[in-house]
């Protein structure tokens, strides 16, 4: 599907809406790329305030994220560049897969993330604590064994050099 505005008017814009626990985590426009039925892409901006962070990587204001959503998975990929164009890295979230809904494309974060630095040396599993505390194995066994799988995938493509092929 085409990401330009039916009227002309430039490229589509969507709301990218990200859950957590059934609870709005945080939402932010973003361009709509492309949407083959299958993977949605777009492009944003560091939506949040100010500079977070991380100890590995610091996400700043104007730091440009290009994301790839899947309907048939259970992450998402950011690409993290900053303004001047350099590659940060990837940061990877497992999520439910994505819906989209008119201009809204929805995902629920289930805790367990993967950043790879730009050059590739560093993979990091992050956020398993959260994903122990949060109660998803007894709550709902598929989804949890779903979102392990996905974060060993991605470690597993990380590792091998595969993202960038999955982006591609």
């Amino acid at each position: 599907m085409s990401a330009n505005s039916p009227e002309g008017g430039g490229p589509e814009q969507v709301e990218v809406v990200l859950r957590k626990a059934g609870r709005l985590k945080v939402s932010y426009p973003a361009e709509l790329l492309s949407d083959d039925g299958t993977r949605i892409a777009v492009r944003a901006e560091w939506a949040g305030e100010g500079v977070r962070d991380f100890g590995f990587v610091r996400f700043e204001p104007h730091d440009v994220f290009t994301e790839w959503y899947w309907r048939d998975r259970w992450y998402s990929v950011k690409e993290v560049r900053a303004p001047s164009g350099d590659l940060k890295g990837w940061y990877c979230d497992v999520t439910r897969p994505a819906e989209r809904a008119g201009a809204e494309v929805v995902v629920e974060d289930l805790d367990l993330d993967l950043w790879v630095s730009g050059d590739g040396a560093r993979v990091l599993r992050l956020d398993e604590d959260e994903f122990a505390a949060s109660g998803l194995r007894e709550r709902d066994p598929h989804a949890a064994a779903e979102a392990e799988a996905a974060l060993d995938q991605l470690e597993r493509l990380a590792r091998e050099g595969g993202l960038e092929a999955l982006l591609a």
